[in-house]
């Protein structure tokens, strides 16, 4: 487990070629959420001891993050070395193969932090090798695989990647016994949870919390602090196998920027969903277990769609749902130092539960961060250790 202090952390980094590619991750990082189906990639050409050239992956149709690169170095990427935090493209897709783009250039050697997983898009490093450049893989690979852990989960296994998001107080409250639940943590660890739906493809949110909260469920950060191009709203996805949602409810306007998605099933009453469609929401209509919404399928679903991360923000019986089918990957719980009692005031998670301690599902490479006044637990859950 690993303890952070304070908003932020900072390390010396390494003289060299680590020091470069954790250069082309910062980079690939202001591309998250705005390259799905694409992975979100950095790319730096170092001539000399000097960066020449600088890139990131542009949505999809766009240049690639070694493409610009390339561009910017021009003639200095000739006998250069350049750091990609994922193997390059061999294939024609809406761009055509990055490694022609490098042998044109002549680079003299490649560090890739992560082989490419999609069967078409790989083969990039044997193109490289093949074509007399010098190519070596791993370099600062943990990090570049928890950047895109997404992408890599969606071309593995069809899905996207889950990450589960709540706020409660220190006695496990997500809000009051009467259902008030503004605000529960500070403004940073609230503006820390706008960052993170910057860098996602969707959010999903039963139809309870949009009847408790009326959320909009739009990414609302100040100036300076979104990825590029400004801030990035994810698809918003409601499930609605009932029918409760209402016109009225913010969450469905028009004008919201970004695209709102209603998933209900085939038991959901006909006419709701033709209200909803003409009122413009796109609908998601799934086969399911009278009106609760499979979230299986709803994955496979928005895993078609080339969504690879995408958050769930509650409530407690759309949690569970998740978490009870193994679908939950990691886990971003905000703890205040706040007190909130009631027999009746809801927790995260609702379902059925566990019975003993021993079946509690755990997480791995936690790590515990501040903010403000709050705390925030981080960790992947560990199926495998679980019961």
């Amino acid at each position: 487990m690993t303890i952070q202090h304070g908003a932020t952390t900072t390390a010396a980094l390494p003289d060299g070629q680590e020091a470069y590619m954790r250069e082309a991750l910062f980079l690939a990082r202001l591309a998250l959420g705005r390259t799905a189906p694409n992975p979100a990639v950095g790319a730096i050409v170092v001539r000399d001891g000097s960066v020449v050239g600088r890139g990131h992956t542009q949505p999809p149709g766009g240049p690639h993050a070694e493409v610009l690169a390339l561009r910017e170095a021009g003639e200095l990427a000739r006998g250069a070395s350049l750091y990609v935090t994922l193997e390059p493209c061999a294939h024609w897709g809406r761009t055509p193969p990055c490694v022609d783009a490098f042998l044109t250039a002549g680079v003299r050697e490649v560090f890739v932090a992560v082989p490419d997983p999609n069967p078409i898009a790989g083969g990039g490093i044997g193109r490289l090798r093949d074509g007399g450049v010098g190519v070596r893989v791993g370099l600062c690979e943990h990090e570049a695989r928890q950047l895109n852990e997404g992408f890599l989960k969606r071309v593995a296994t069809g899905l996207p990647f889950v990450i589960a998001k709540y706020a409660m107080t220190l006695d496990g409250r997500i809000a009051t016994r009467t259902g008030h639940s503004r605000w529960i943590t500070g403004e940073e660890a609230r503006l820390e949870v706008h960052r993170l739906r910057d860098q996602v493809d969707g959010i999903v949110v039963g139809a309870g919390t949009i009847a408790a909260d009326d959320p909009e469920l739009t990414t609302r950060l100040p100036d300076g602090h979104a990825g590029a191009g400004g801030p990035h709203h994810p698809l918003r996805i409601v499930l609605d196998g009932s029918g409760r949602t209402r016109g009225a409810a913010r969450v469905l306007g028009l004008k919201l920027p970004g695209r709102t998605l209603i998933a209900c099933t085939t038991a959901t009453p006909p006419g709701q969903v033709r209200d909803w469609e003409g009122a413009g929401v796109e609908t998601l209509v799934l086969q399911g277990d009278g009106m609760r919404v499979p979230v299986r399928a709803l994955l496979e679903a928005l895993g078609e769609r080339g969504l690879n991360t995408v958050l769930i923000e509650g409530g407690g019986e759309t949690l569970y749902s998740f978490l009870a089918e193994g679908l939950i990957d990691r886990v971003q719980a905000y703890i205040a130092p706040k007190l909130a009692g009631g027999r009746e005031a809801p927790g995260p998670f609702g379902g059925e539960g566990i019975r003993t301690m021993d079946e509690a599902w755990s997480l791995r490479e936690v790590v515990i961060r501040g903010f403000g006044s709050d705390l925030r637990v981080d960790g992947y859950v560990d199926y495998d250790a679980t019961g």
